[in-house]
């Protein structure tokens, strides 16, 4: 019968650790299990994970290749699918598009970044669009609806 006093782990749950480093009787005294002697052996080494022994190592040994940009400007990207969905949640008042009424909608983090137009979906609206970039498509079906679009320049 199983009462508090007589309780103990299942067989093998619980495994003895070693006792390393604690005399010739605990079977892992001397070298401590790490060997002979070597860089391994002694405390507080490490091997970097990309450490090739000396060896030159790969990243030093490929040439370096082009150059990041820091002037580029990086758009987000808003279709007109979402602007259609802003306007029939009715997120978007007065049917006037633009960083300010998307910041307030959520659509982009900031009311200052730069976004860019797509032309995936449809729109059905007739919306006054100010955006820093617009692709062609989304152009077309913005003036097919009966709406302008005017760009930022920023």
């Amino acid at each position: 019968m199983d009462i508090l006093s007589n309780l103990k782990p299942a067989k093998g749950a619980n495994k003895i650790s070693k006792r390393v480093g604690r005399g010739q009787g605990s079977g892992h005294g001397g070298t401590s299990t790490r060997g002979m002697n070597g860089q391994l052996s002694r405390s507080g080494s490490k091997k970097k994970a990309w450490f090739e022994g000396g060896q030159m190592p790969l990243q030093r040994r490929i040439p370096k290749r082009g150059f990041t940009n820091i002037f580029k400007v990086k758009y987000l990207a808003v279709n007109l699918s979402t602007l259609q969905s802003l306007i029939d949640k009715k997120k978007i008042e007065d049917l006037n598009v633009n960083p300010v009424s998307l910041f307030k909608a959520g659509v982009i983090s900031k009311a200052n970044a730069p976004f860019k137009i797509l032309g995936t979906g449809e729109i059905s609206a007739k919306l006054n669009v100010e955006a820093y970039a617009c692709s062609e498509s989304a152009k077309q079906k913005i003036e097919a609806a009966g709406g302008t679009i005017k760009l930022i320049n920023g």
